[in-house]
């Protein structure tokens, strides 16, 4: 038949089993605006973000008229859904419980068909994995996008370090919060805070009451939780932030997994896919993509400063497509039940292009979609680029004797963010002539953010757009706190996909500092990069202090030398010849992640700062390398 309209059922209020109810915006089949007698498959949507967002109905638009109901639920303690004062942003306990009662409620209605699939990006993810933990009876197929699934390695922290979007995004949740969303002068408070988010960073630590978060108590919680929580206790022990512990209760279901190189969790993202493969019998799909956070939905051909081509644009058409596609497999009463016959895993290689400036003034990177039956991949081969004295980067291993380097680590003057893997931070812009009242801002402040730090492949080269560049605007390459490794340029192009770690022996002068690595596509000079383009693949980070584990804290001795690991996330990559495959060593990333003091104090404690002397070694003994996962030709 033909498709159907749409009759919506608004803030029905549906109890929790502890009582709480929670709001649902229920959407379902209909004919000349009346609902249509019969069971559908429903598809299910539980988020912190406002069910009412247009991002949201645009689910209900296009998947009612297909013979789906879509139920739309904000969670508790946000928007119309009642309070119970539990949410703590990433830690909220309910999370899992609820997702559940919503299951079972659904099932029970007579519109149902009784199977359930689940969509949703970045929170409206977590819902899923969480629910799919307690295993509901009517889940039956999900589709997390883009979701953490350990706060402490990929969400809040990484490395041993803090992961700064997280105090971002507090605010943008204490903003529209139950305890202040009703009360100017508190909501004003806040928006003050987020057009100051710079002079913030830089007041780093954070202490109760130094922020306008004091007014959501829950969020400020999370926040010093955050950020002084450096080792893996109870506290990130506990399923609202560490589901890789509970894979075995996951409910068995079909489940694609979705992510981008540039979203902060292709970690999360690719090592669910390989658990759920191992442990469960259900069909895994996984499709990575060059996108920063949620960018699957978007339709632009580049992100940031790089360019992949149109082959990389999903879209949200196709993002609905591909998702009915997977659904009407598993949820209908006459679905097959089988797996698509495609590929298991779906990559986007980076890489190819020609180098040169599009018309909308980006690199042109280039890159295509390749199926793979596995991740990580089984052909990989894990092969040690070693670090040399002389700058050099290559298999063959360094000298006996080779001296070490060294470098100075001011933590008054960190390596500043130039693009990676983060969320994307705004700030609002000040009141003044010419600006919007603040009045103007009530309905919905964040789409008036501007970008303070956004994400994504980035030149390696300060300019004042940069928060924490500095006059004169060096390459890193320039800075003397920057140690850098390259190989020649490449006579063969060289593809990298999977996971890398860098290995390194260092000494410091402090009894506590950081580490950092970062890995680099260096492209050749042309007429449009005159000083070529130095495009950052990922990066990530160490702090010494846990170099044996984050269960302890174990000090440096001043001058001792010790091993140290890092481990960058996975990413896809072809070097092209003429290429050079670039590792950056150095002991800061900010504002991404937090500047450690080089004092050992308690962590987010700290009272001073204090400059470090850096050595890194680069010998027989003590061979510092990078291994990477290079795909044969």
């Amino acid at each position: 038949m033909s498709e159907y309209g749409i009759v919506l059922s608004k803030d029905v209020m549906v109890p929790m089993r502890d009582g709480t109810r929670l709001a649902f915006d229920i959407y379902r089949p209909a004919v000349d605006g009346v609902w249509i007698e019969g069971r559908f498959p429903t598809i299910m949507l539980h988020t912190p973000y406002d069910k009412t967002d247009k991002r949201y109905s645009e689910i209900a638009d296009y998947f009612v008229p297909k013979g789906y109901n879509v139920v739309l639920i904000d969670l508790r303690d946000r928007y119309k859904s009642e309070y119970s004062g539990v949410y703590y942003h990433a830690a909220t306990p309910h999370t899992g419980r609820d997702g559940a009662d919503i299951c079972d409620w659904i099932g029970s209605q007579p519109w149902s068909n009784g199977k359930i699939g689940t969509v949703g990006s970045s929170y409206a993810a977590i819902t899923q994995v969480r629910t799919a933990i307690e295993a509901p009876k009517n889940l039956t197929a999900i589709w997390p996008d883009v979701v953490p699934t350990n706060s402490f390695q990929n969400q809040c922290r990484e490395g041993g370090a803090m992961q700064q979007h997280m105090f971002w995004a507090l605010f943008i949740h204490a903003q529209d919060a139950q305890e202040v969303r009703d009360d100017w002068s508190k909501a004003s408070q806040i928006w003050d805070d987020l057009k100051n988010l710079r002079q913030m960073y830089k007041a780093y630590p954070w202490k109760a009451g130094d922020t306008s978060l004091r007014l959501v108590p829950t969020l400020e919680e999370s926040m010093i939780a955050y950020h002084t929580r450096g080792m893996y206790d109870e506290y990130w022990d506990r399923v609202e932030h560490n589901y890789t512990k509970f894979w075995n209760e996951h409910k068995d279901i079909p489940v694609t997994m979705s992510t981008g190189w540039y979203d902060p969790f292709p970690t999360a993202d690719t090592e669910y896919f390989t658990s759920m493969t191992q442990l469960k019998k259900s069909p895994m799909r996984l499709v990575v993509g060059p996108w920063s956070h949620v960018g699957m939905r978007g339709d632009a051909t580049y992100c940031h400063q790089v360019d992949f081509g149109p082959q990389s644009v999903w879209g949200v058409q196709r993002y609905f497509e591909e998702q009915l596609e997977f659904f009407n497999r598993w949820l209908p009463d006459n679905a097959t039940g089988q797996p698509a016959e495609e590929a298991p895993v779906r990559i986007f290689v980076m890489g190819g292009g020609s180098g040169r400036k599009t018309e909308q003034g980006k690199l042109d990177h280039g890159g295509k979609w390749r199926n793979e039956q596995e991740w990580p991949l089984a052909r990989r081969v894990e092969t040690p680029y070693y670090f040399h004295t002389d700058g050099g980067l290559s298999t063959s291993t360094p000298v006996a004797g080779a001296e070490p380097l060294h470098y100075t680590f001011d933590p008054a003057h960190p390596v500043p963010t130039l693009g990676g893997l983060y969320c994307s931070q705004g700030e609002l812009p000040a009141d003044g002539p010419g600006m919007e009242p603040a009045w103007a801002r009530l309905l919905n402040p964040v789409l008036r953010l501007r970008d303070l730090l956004t994400p994504g492949p980035v030149d390696q080269k300060e300019d004042p757009s940069f928060l924490g560049a500095e006059a004169p605007y060096p390459r890193l390459s320039e800075r003397p706190d920057v140690l850098v490794f390259q190989t020649e340029p490449l006579t063969t192009a060289t593809e990298v996909t999977g996971r890398t770690k860098v290995h390194l022996w260092i000494s410091s002068s402090a009894i506590d500092t950081d580490f950092t690595a970062k890995l680099i596509d260096v492209h050749p000079a042309n007429e449009d990069y005159p000083e070529g383009f130095d495009m950052i693949l990922n990066d990530s980070i160490i702090r010494c202090r846990y170099r044996e584990g984050y269960d302890k804290e174990v000090m440096m001795t001043p001058g001792e030398v010790y091993p140290v690991t890092i481990e960058l996330p996975p990413t896809s990559n072809l070097f092209d010849v003429g290429h050079r495959i670039r590792v950056d060593i150095s002991s800061s990333n900010w504002p991404r992640l937090d500047v450690n003091p080089n004092t050992g104090e308690a962590m987010g404690r700290h009272t001073h700062q204090v400059v470090a002397e850096q050595t890194v070694f680069a010998d027989a003994d003590h061979p510092s390398h990078i291994i990477l996962p290079i795909i044969p030709a």
